[in-house]
């Protein structure tokens, strides 16, 4: 990031405004505390919603007590992960305080380790050898070359303008774009990044032996235990505030911007928060969970075309007061390339688990996702240990899955994924596992929560350059943008360690704190690695 010319902001004077109460706005709270010395009681969280966390959620469905739901999942490495590591090492753990979030995962990993069994399945109900990657010698040079080129060269070309068609019938490519959700009209740019930055990962991409969780999904096993900590710090949260808009000063002879104004609507009215000469704005910049519906059961959830919700609103306002602000319609103007459906089933006793375990033989949280790569839908759903919950009682259990092709009609469920039931969904998954003899059973045993996400994969859009903002634009005296959407760069989006570096970038430009940000891992730059990961490409 280059240096920009501002003067370091006093953390005792400062008050931080930060508008987006979601993972990036939670660590720069915490990296503010921990690292910048600013007092908590200075540092306020304006967020729209009554929950912290943002996309991490995880929880009861919003029908119903009796049923669990995650919008997504996130898998965790310890390799690219290091800002997310470095935050919750000093995060209590919810249920152990003794031991850090960091510590606890660390544990759980050690008892639960990840090996798929089960990687790909045919449409015969048959359990793929996914470690031979399928990888012609053709695919091979065209994935060299992808790595070999600039990104500026790279541009906003799609994924599949360097690759033919053989190559996203090979087991690489099936497995690849459902661990990380790439669809072949995404960025190429990014795909890049992502080969630099989990390169480690392509010897056991087929068991994802290399992947790390939390004990719970990341809802209980780290918003919870951080806005428990911010709290307990006296961090002034402020759920029911949406920021609409901000004022910025520019000093033209110094090339110098200054955020001097907030415009907040607040349950009771609205109100407007000037900035001091001391004080730091921080803007979450777009949302990759804006306009959800869930579904149940019976019905299907609405797909949102029009952006009804705030999620994309104030950047869209800001974008309009600077072109270094950044493109929002870059993301969010193709709802059909970038909507999701997942869903998360509850099951009222452990028989389709059960069966899943024989079939696959992973115990609960040792699986990874298993894929259906034939499948209408291009459906995926992975176990993972349970309970998945913190609340959910003993006779209950969870998983997770979603669909990648969801306009596409079902094998069995003659219908597109985004017209059909959650029940409907269950018959189509079961169906698809070969378990047709419990099918009864699991149909009247389990509560299914869909949810649709018009955003979902936004973040993968392609893109140009200055369609991100920097985290901290040039000139900028007080400000800086969070989350997904913002340019960081050689770093991959749709992680939580993006969110979690762009607020140590902001917290330790803005206060001059000297303690050194980890590098951002590249794995081509250790040989060994390098040379892993060249010898299962071409093997």
């Amino acid at each position: 990031m280059k240096k920009n010319n501002h003067n370091l902001l006093d953390a005792n004077k400062a008050h931080l405004w930060i508008i987006g109460g979601g993972i990036a706005g939670m660590a720069a709270a915490a990296f503010a505390i921990r690292d910048a010395k600013v007092p908590a009681q200075n540092i306020h969280i304006l967020e729209e919603l009554d929950i912290s966390g943002g996309s991490m959620d995880g929880g009861h469905t919003p029908h119903t007590t009796q049923a669990w739901v995650t919008r997504g999942g996130r898998m965790l490495t310890d390799e690219t992960y290091l800002c997310l590591w470095d935050l919750f090492s000093g995060i209590p753990s919810l249920e152990n305080p003794e031991i850090s979030v960091r510590e606890e995962c660390r544990e759980f990993n050690e008892q639960v380790k990840t090996h798929a069994q089960a990687r790909l399945i045919d449409a015969e109900h048959q359990i793929l050898d996914a470690s031979k990657l399928g990888l012609s010698t053709l695919n091979r040079a065209q994935m060299l070359r992808l790595l070999a080129a600039k990104e500026e060269k790279i541009g906003s070309r799609r994924i599949d303008e360097f690759f033919d068609d053989s190559f996203f019938n090979t087991n690489f490519w099936r497995m690849w774009r459902t661990t990380f959700a790439f669809q072949k009209w995404h960025s190429a740019a990014e795909l890049r990044r992502y080969f630099l930055r989990f390169i480690q990962e392509l010897p056991r991409i087929h068991t994802l032996a290399g992947v790390k969780r939390t004990k719970y999904n990341q809802y209980d096993s780290m918003i919870l235990p951080l806005q428990r900590w911010l709290v307990a710090q006296g961090v002034d949260v402020r759920f029911g505030h949406y920021v609409t808009d901000a004022d910025f000063e520019m000093d033209s002879e110094n090339q110098q911007r200054r955020a001097t104004r907030l415009y907040v609507n607040l349950p009771e009215g609205t109100e407007q928060i000037d900035l001091k000469e001391q004080d730091l704005a921080i803007f979450t910049l777009g949302s990759i969970t804006a306009d959800s519906r869930y579904g149940g059961n019976e019905d299907v959830p609405e797909l949102i075309r029009d952006r009804l919700d705030h999620g994309w609103t104030l950047w869209e306002t800001l974008a309009k007061k600077a072109p270094d602000f950044g493109r929002p319609m870059t993301f969010y103007g193709n709802v059909d390339e970038h909507k999701w459906e997942s869903f998360t089933l509850t099951m009222q006793d452990n028989v389709l688990l059960n069966r899943i375990i024989d079939y696959t033989g992973n115990q609960p949280g040792t699986g990874a996702l298993m894929t259906w790569f034939e499948s209408g839908w291009h459906l995926s759903v992975v176990v993972p240990a349970q309970p998945h919950f913190a609340d959910l009682p003993e006779s209950h259990f969870t998983l997770w899955g979603y669909g990648f092709q969801i306009d596409e009609n079902g094998d069995y469920i003659q219908k597109p994924m985004s017209q059909a039931t959650g029940q409907e969904i269950l018959t189509e998954l079961i169906h698809q596992l070969g378990f047709d003899d419990i099918l009864d059973h699991v149909l009247a045993t389990t509560t299914v929560t869909t949810v649709m996400m018009p955003y979902a994969s936004a973040l993968f859009a392609c893109r140009k350059p200055g369609d991100r903002p920097l985290v901290i634009p040039q000139g900028a005296q007080n400000f800086a943008f969070l989350g997904q959407f913002v340019e960081i760069e050689d770093d991959v989006v749709f992680t939580v360690e993006y969110s979690v570096r762009g607020a140590m970038m902001a917290i330790y430009e803005y206060f001059g704190v000297t303690r050194e940000i980890p590098e951002i891992y590249n794995g081509l730059l250790d040989p060994k690695v390098g040379l892993k990961a060249l010898e299962s490409v071409f093997h």
